[in-house]
């Protein structure tokens, strides 16, 4: 029994007990531009249980872009290198699954590391060494920028107040610009006036917004749907007309988005969810078009919420009414471009 086989096998009672649904459109290629491969206490996920949810959902997952979680730092050294460990272990997973022993799905075709943008111009080594750790994959950089005075909105890992008009993390940023390296923002929407002022001060940086803005609603934001909703789509439209940004759309799965799908026994069918997703992705693609949206499936934190058969067919239901171009767009060659992503032929 191969180990794509059996991943699948492992997969399977989970899955059978969480959705009956099988995958819409199976053929339609996808890459997926933002789950995580980790191991921290309470959040582990790495290569095995990834694997057991490519080879159990039906879907046809061409590639995908691990994205930082803080995680397998260098135990010793230069404190500003240590963020390159987690490099070098998300390059061994990558490397694991281009090897085709796993499947054809090239998982970790890009890589999205963390270097402390707040070194400024000081952060081009660490970049590099960055760079040099992902084997061509290294791809961009992500330093968390979600911060609110409110402690239901205090997530784990957390970007400090202010850290969006600091010079020397602007700096930083805009040394990105010369290794064609893009930045993940995640923020929530109160953040996103401070966001649009960022995007405009490094025009040369491909900045790709994370979690669909970040539309927050626990704490202040509790029972607050439509009016969080006009206020995120205002910004939403102001950030779409600057070139240099593109859109993931998903992460609403979040407990801090305030929908209640976690933990629900059963889990939420695809229909349901597009249904209170809709109109959030339906004003990006509207606002950014296609070309600068990418679906997101947020695994393994979204996972709470649903399959990855289930998140994928939710998206493929919300882009029903889209062209044939429109959809190769959203669900893979956005991606690939604003990535810049080197996949096999």
């Amino acid at each position: 029994m191969t180990a794509t086989r059996e991943a699948a096998d492992a997969a399977g009672a989970t899955e059978a007990a969480i959705s009956l649904e099988a995958a819409l459109a199976p053929e339609l290629p996808i890459i997926d531009p933002h789950h995580h491969v980790r191991d921290r206490p309470g959040a582990r996920y790495l290569f095995l249980d990834f694997l057991a949810d490519l080879a159990s959902c039906g879907h046809n997952i061409r590639a995908t872009v691990i994205i930082e979680s803080g995680d397998m730092f260098r135990a010793s050294g230069p404190p500003e290198l240590r963020p390159v460990g987690e490099t070098e272990f998300l390059n061994g997973v990558a490397a694991m699954f281009a090897s085709g022993k796993y499947g054809p799905t090239h998982a970790g075709a890009g890589i999205v590391g963390c270097p402390d943008l707040r070194l400024g111009e000081r952060v081009r080594p660490v970049i590099e060494a960055c760079i040099a750790a992902g084997g061509g994959r290294f791809c961009g950089v992500r330093n968390l920028l979600t911060w609110h005075e409110a402690t239901e909105l205090r997530i784990a890992r957390t970007g400090p107040p202010g850290v969006m008009q600091d010079g020397e993390f602007r700096a930083g940023l805009g040394c990105l610009a010369d290794y064609d390296l893009c930045y993940d923002a995640y923020v929530y929407h109160p953040q996103l006036p401070e966001l649009l002022a960022l995007v405009r001060a490094v025009p040369a940086v491909r900045i790709i917004v994370d979690h669909t803005g970040g539309p927050a609603g626990v704490g202040p934001y509790a029972g607050k749907r439509d009016e969080v909703f006009a206020f995120w789509q205002q910004h939403i439209r102001e950030l779409a007309g600057c070139p240099n940004v593109f859109m993931k759309l998903g992460g609403l799965g979040l407990p801090v988005m305030g929908f209640g799908f976690q933990h629900r026994t059963p889990q939420a069918s695809s229909q349901e969810l597009a249904q209170a997703w809709r109109r959030y992705f339906e004003t990006c693609i509207e606002a950014f078009g296609p070309d600068r949206c990418m679906f997101e499936s947020d695994f393994p934190p979204d996972k709470e919420v649903c399959s990855y058969t289930v998140i994928w067919n939710a998206f493929k239901r919300i882009a029903a009414g889209c062209s044939a171009d429109e959809q190769a767009a959203l669900f893979g060659g956005t991606a690939a471009r604003a990535y810049r992503l080197k996949l096999p032929l």
